[in-house]
């Protein structure tokens, strides 16, 4: 399974404002923050609570959280996945799934 490091996916044009990406438990773990094309709901719960483990022990947790919010992000970011995020009121650009249906 490849992987692909968080930092590179999401750095912007101001690389300094984003800094905090480079400390996140998270590097090298993308499978765990990602979905895989056609993921079923069992293997989601799976990989979505392994993922807030690490992001329970994470220094720049509330950093991630807030730019997931920011940029409307997919994935789990911060301690949250995109479902949680949606119900606090942070939409995502493109819905997809039941949050295309509902909105």
């Amino acid at each position: 399974m490849t992987t692909i490091d968080l930092p590179a996916l999401a750095i912007g044009t101001d690389a300094d404002a984003d800094d905090w990406m480079r400390e996140g438990a998270c590097k090298g773990l993308t499978h765990l923050f990602f979905p895989t094309a056609a993921e079923r709901p069992q293997a989601r719960e799976r990989r979505e609570d392994a993922a807030e483990a690490i992001c329970a022990g994470c220094t720049v947790r509330v950093e991630c959280m807030d730019f997931a919010r920011d940029h409307h992000e997919y994935g789990f970011w911060g301690g949250e996945s995109e479902d949680q995020r949606h119900a606090a009121g942070y939409r995502l650009i493109a819905p997809i799934g039941v949050r295309a249906r509902a909105s």
